[in-house]
């Protein structure tokens, strides 16, 4: 008598057991289920580092990373609308990044003309003070 018992109790456990694994199974697949968070954050920092591009006037200097850019948002904003969220985040990211290096490209391409200016001017002054200091008038 004492074994059916034991049997009975033990058998009741491992129901609640195995009840409990499924409970734990179904609520941790229901989280992993759960759709990613829309990507507003990265369309925003996208959407404020191509706007600041427009405003230093990048396109003045160098327009194919800016236009990357703005393709990039706008399939982000796509993505997005298709419950695609972790390829919108993807785009939003390299969104910004396109319209970073515009930004690069476009402070290396000033600066490169403003050392050229500085360059011809050193240049001409050279050629002043040489003429200067060999007596000849200009």
């Amino acid at each position: 008598m004492n074994t059916r018992i034991f049997s009975v109790k033990t058998s009741s456990l491992y129901r609640q057991a195995h009840y409990l694994v499924l409970v734990s199974t179904s609520v941790l697949l229901a989280a992993c289920a759960t759709a990613p968070q829309a990507p507003t954050a990265q369309l925003l920092t996208a959407e404020q580092a191509i706007a600041s591009a427009e405003q230093a006037q990048v396109n003045r200097f160098t327009s194919t990373e800016l236009s990357t850019a703005r393709t990039e948002l706008a399939a982000a904003r796509a993505a997005m609308l298709a419950k695609d969220m972790l390829q919108a985040e993807r785009l939003a990211v390299q969104a910004q990044l396109s319209a970073n290096l515009a930004m690069a490209n476009a402070e290396l391409l000033k600066a490169r003309a403003i050392n050229q200016d500085m360059q011809q001017g050193i240049q001409a002054l050279t050629q002043e003070a040489q003429r200067n200091l060999s007596g000849v008038k200009p």
